[in-house]
């Protein structure tokens, strides 16, 4: 095939490739994910062949033999069809990847995708629907739920931009006849033959059978998929409104309300406040006790639901979604214009007036946590109380107590408490007017 620009744009591209491509929502640059392969560089052909704004993505993850003549073959395909080509060389860290290979690559990927897409982009990608009945075929095997039983979205966010896949109801034979027709040429990834990779095993070893014996299988699977994606939307609706009664903040549960839904209720609103959090979904299948304990436990017990990165946990009439983040582990000086994060709290030490009108000194100021011991006094006309005593009566939960930052003016003969997180500051450093010259602000970020 000829592939320059004006005979990409001279080939009579037949109408189901080409509508799917030409019915594109607005956007600025439109991008092509392309890896070489027969499905990606025939969808930049023909994206070249309609549209005048296109920018073809490679992403080479350095994993295969011929990864550098990939490379190359794409490079020249965009000068051939004068498209321009942004390359990304990445390192895939296969150890840290809970699904190996192959998920490791599609993380390094997408972060490329995530990070190169400004607003307004949208970006098109292959895939077809045999790539669709295998996601969900995989996802099936895994114990997916509606959600990822759903499949792959036809669009989606990503990064400032959006996803779109416009092939997703065309087979991967439909896209071999074509590109056979216009003689395209492409590059094999030596790894898609192999079915030590549960994907590639699904392809070959599984689908093709199972095409066979049911001929209309892929059109069956995409609409059992958009079944699931209505489905999916449906309880997505539904925990919505029921957070509306349930919610207490972006980060809690009202307890008594959500103990009014049934169990079914409960796991859908549960998986929609964690994945609207951004954090990935705990087991909460039908036979795990880990709700019941939640929400039956005795009053004077900790029980928790352990996610990747967060829990939830109960104390005093709400959940809670809790993210595991650390605090520094020893005390810390702060400086003026000099914030110090501790945890999701921000600290900052600024002059009360203008450099050049005031000639006070900072103060020396420690941040640390609880060592045990400590007092405070929040109201000046009366006596100092035990800090522990006082957080209680403030309600906050027990694992919030060990590392809220506690500020300290340093003293010869005893260093002073002047602020509990943001809970209380005194007021010698807060207000309009401090006393003290300098104004303490602690701020918490939104879990």
């Amino acid at each position: 095939m000829n592939t320059g620009g004006d005979a990409a744009r001279d080939i009579d591209w037949p109408a189901d490739l080409l509508q799917p491509v030409l019915a594109l929502p607005e956007h600025n640059t439109l991008r092509v994910a392309l890896s070489g392969g027969l499905d990606s560089s025939l969808l930049l052909c023909v994206a070249a062949a309609c549209h005048s704004n296109v920018t073809a993505v490679h992403v080479n993850h350095q994993l295969q033999p011929n990864h550098e003549q990939t490379e190359q073959f794409c490079r020249d395909l965009c000068a051939q069809l004068s498209v321009p080509v942004v390359i990304e060389q990445v390192d895939v860290p296969v150890g840290s990847a809970a699904g190996g290979l192959e998920e490791a690559a599609r993380a390094a990927r997408y972060d490329v995708f995530h990070h190169l897409l400004d607003a307004g982009d949208l970006l098109l990608m292959a895939h077809h629907a045999d790539d669709q009945a295998e996601t969900v075929l995989f996802r099936l095997l895994r114990g997916s739920g509606v959600k990822g039983l759903a499949g792959m979205p036809r669009m989606r966010p990503l990064g400032k931009g959006g996803l779109l896949r416009p092939w997703l109801d065309i087979s991967r034979d439909r896209l071999e006849q074509v590109a056979a027709s216009v003689e395209l040429c492409w590059q094999e990834d030596p790894s898609n033959r192999s079915q030590a990779f549960d994907r590639n095993y699904l392809r070959h070893g599984v689908l093709p059978g199972l095409k066979q014996r049911w001929p209309g299988l892929l059109q069956r699977v995409a609409h059992s998929a958009r079944a699931c994606a209505e489905s999916e939307q449906l309880n997505r609706r539904l925990a919505e409104l029921q957070w509306r009664e349930c919610g207490d903040g972006g980060h809690r549960l009202k307890l008594a309300e959500f103990r009014a839904l049934d169990r079914l209720e409960q796991r859908n609103l549960l998986g929609w406040w964690v994945a609207h959090q951004g954090w990935p979904l705990p087991s909460l299948s039908s036979g795990d006790q880990a709700l019941s304990e939640l929400l039956d436990a005795a009053e004077d017990r900790a029980p928790e639901i352990r996610g990747s990165g967060y829990s939830i946990r109960r104390y005093r009439g709400h959940l809670y979604l809790v993210p595991d983040r650390g605090v520094p582990q020893q005390s810390q000086q702060l400086t003026p214009q000099q914030p110090v994060q501790w945890g999701p709290w921000r600290i900052t030490l600024s002059a009360a007036r203008p450099a050049d009108t005031s000639d006070n000194a900072p103060p020396p100021i420690r941040i640390s946590t609880r060592q045990g011991g400590e007092r405070v006094k929040p109201d000046p006309g009366r006596p100092s109380r035990a800090l522990k005593k006082w957080l209680q009566e403030q309600g906050v939960p027990p694992w919030e107590r060990a590392a809220l930052p506690l500020v300290y003016r340093l003293s010869p003969d005893a260093d002073q408490l002047i602020a509990v997180g943001n809970l209380w500051c005194s007021d010698r450093y807060s207000g309009s007017a401090p006393a003290a010259g300098w104004r303490l602000i602690v701020e918490r970020d939104c879990d």
